[in-house]
C-alpha cells in the first residue's frame, strides 16, 4: 500500500455484507467523506470480532477484512460519529 493519508474509524455497527461499493457509499454518504483520499477506512460488524477496511490507492481499492479467533474489538458505538486515528491509536485498536 502507498502512503495512507488518515485513518478514519466508522463507529457504530456497519452490515460487513457489504461490499467495496457499499462501504465506500457509507463514507461517502453519511460522513461527507472522500473514498478516494487515500485514507483507511474501518467498519465494525455487529460481533465485535470483525472489522472491514477500506483504501483507494489510486489505481483501485483494496478491501480488506480480519476475524478475530480470540477476543473483540473495543468499538464506538455512536453511529453517528467517525474518528480520526493516529497509527499508534490503530495498533492499539487492533491488539485489543
Amino acid at each position: 500500500m502507498r502512503k495512507i493519508k488518515g485513518i478514519y474509524l466508522i463507529c457504530g455497527k456497519t452490515d460487513l455484507r457489504r461490499g467495496i461499493d457499499g462501504l465506500a457509499n457509507v463514507v461517502l454518504d453519511q460522513f461527507k467523506l472522500d473514498p478516494y483520499s487515500k485514507s483507511l477506512y474501518l467498519f465494525c460488524g455487529t460481533r465485535k470480532d470483525r472489522f472491514k477496511a477500506l483504501y483507494w490507492d489510486g489505481d483501485g481499492f483494496w478491501l480488506l477484512y480480519k476475524r478475530i479467533e480470540n477476543g473483540h474489538l473495543q468499538w464506538p458505538t455512536n453511529t453517528n460519529e467517525v474518528k480520526k486515528l493516529h497509527a499508534k491509536q490503530l495498533e492499539r485498536l487492533l491488539s485489543g
